[in-house]
């Protein structure tokens, strides 16, 4: 990129920004920390507090419900994550509110005069977002900033900022190009974000044990849900206790506890990390605030469900899963059909293992781009499986037409396998309402 003629436009700069880098993913702290250095963000706090969120799985809803949890208390909140569905705005998130576009082309300026500043320094498009996201959280001072990893942990742009407290939600295989297969070395690389003497909160029962490892051998203090903290129950009414302290790693004093908390919508045990979380930043919490904040809690293309269709970013094996669950406690009179489109580097057919039980028939769709997988390659896997396939889709949208016009009242559709299925469908519902004359789309049965 050159240090002139700078868009002016929230679309011209994210296309410079996806055309400045020879490689979409260059993982690796130096650059981005070096031009962090120009820009002064290691000059003061970023925030009052900051939580970092890791993990395979779970984090979207983790932060979704730490922002909602910390707004309900009063806390002033930004928050950052990736990627977005619909608009690259919904990744910066200030006091609950997207980040209008004159605040992400001040970031991405102010990213450009840093790595021009010296000798040139290429970054990539998530690092440029980063930088700025961060830039603009800096400006505002929150009391609380939430941020989401990337991918992986210790080498994603996110982690050139220390954390007050680190979250880990779950650690399975995905991006396997990157982070490989093993199991315990993607769990070093998760752990990645935690800080010697601080807080880290563990926020899955089937972590590899190299997590913990990493996190005695840092000293920091271990929080971990079914030890730390707990919840019990499902769905409405559920329960959440923790303890204050721990000494020699074991419980010393009784935290937060509270009952007949409602459904959110989203996994259970997330929100309990998140409670134990933000406990542990120092936020008082309250039951009523706390309840206020679970109930209306909403994060779109996350078992969202619009009418007869439910839409979830769900794209490995451990996402399907937990798609199973929630379709088996939620029985419909008629047929379940899935809407698939994925990319080429997911584990298609252990998504396809795990759903064939919840599913009747399959649509598989092909997605655009260098990485897209076809929706023949998808046809011949489900057919190996004994998937029922309805039709081959074009794309998810040409798919979603052909469906809808075949859908009985009492059928349900799962969207699934990729944002990129997920975003194409939800912009083809919301412009398929907005024709028939309707204000808003009902999220219904998502709590």
């Amino acid at each position: 990129m050159s240090d002139h003629a700078l868009p002016d436009t929230l679309p011209a700069w994210l296309a410079r920004l996806e055309a400045a880098h020879p490689v979409g993913i260059d993982l690796g702290l130096e650059r981005v920390a070096e031009v962090a250095r120009r820009m002064g963000l290691f000059d003061a706090p970023l925030a009052g507090r900051v939580i970092t969120v890791a993990g395979t799985n779970g984090k979207g809803s983790t932060v979704a419900m730490l922002e909602a949890l910390a707004r309900a208390h009063g806390l002033p909140t930004a928050t950052y994550t990736s990627p977005h569905l619909l608009r690259y705005n919904e990744r910066l998130r200030l006091d609950g509110q997207e980040a209008d576009d004159a605040t992400l082309i001040a970031g991405f300026e102010a990213v450009e005069a840093a790595r021009l500043a010296g000798e040139p320094v290429s970054l990539t498009y998530f690092e440029v977002g980063t930088l700025g996201a961060l830039w603009a959280i800096a400006r505002g001072r929150a009391d609380l900033a939430i941020l989401e990893v990337g991918l992986g942990g210790r080498l994603d742009a996110v982690n050139i900022i220390d954390p007050d407290v680190a979250v880990i939600t779950t650690v399975a295989q995905d991006h396997a190009a990157f982070l490989g297969t093993d199991l315990q070395g993607i769990g070093r690389e998760k752990a990645g974000i935690l800080r010697a003497g601080r807080p880290a909160v563990l926020g899955s029962t089937t972590l590899p044990d190299s997590v913990r490892q990493v996190a005695s051998e840092l000293g920091a203090a271990i929080y971990a849900l079914d030890e730390s903290f707990c919840r019990e129950g499902e769905g409405e009414g559920w329960r959440f206790w923790s303890f204050r302290s721990l000494f020699g790693g074991r419980p010393q004093s009784s935290g937060p506890s509270f009952s007949d908390l409602p459904d959110p919508g989203l996994p259970l045990d997330n929100a309990a990390t998140a409670l134990q979380a933000l406990s542990l930043v120092g936020v008082d919490l309250d039951a009523d605030a706390c309840r206020r904040a679970l109930a209306g809690v909403h994060l779109p293309g996350r078992l969202q469900w619009l009418g007869q269709w439910c839409l979830d970013v769900g794209h490995n094996p451990h996402a399907a899963g937990y798609l199973a669950q929630r379709l088996t406690a939620r029985p419909c009179t008629g047929r379940t059909i899935a809407l698939l489109g994925m990319l080429a580097d997911k584990d298609a057919d252990g998504v396809i293992a795990v759903l064939s039980p919840v599913v009747d028939a399959w649509v598989p769709v092909s997605l655009a781009g260098e990485r897209a997988r076809t929706a023949e390659d998808l046809a011949e896997r489900l057919a190996r499986y004994g998937g029922e396939v309805w039709h081959r889709g074009a794309s998810p949208v040409e798919a979603a037409d052909w469906l809808a016009a075949r859908l009985a009242p009492e059928d349900r559709v799962l969207v699934c396998g990729s944002f990129f299925t997920v975003a194409e469908v939800l912009e083809w519902r919301l412009a398929s309402d907005q024709t028939a004359g309707e204000d808003t789309l009902i999220d219904e049965g998502a709590r």
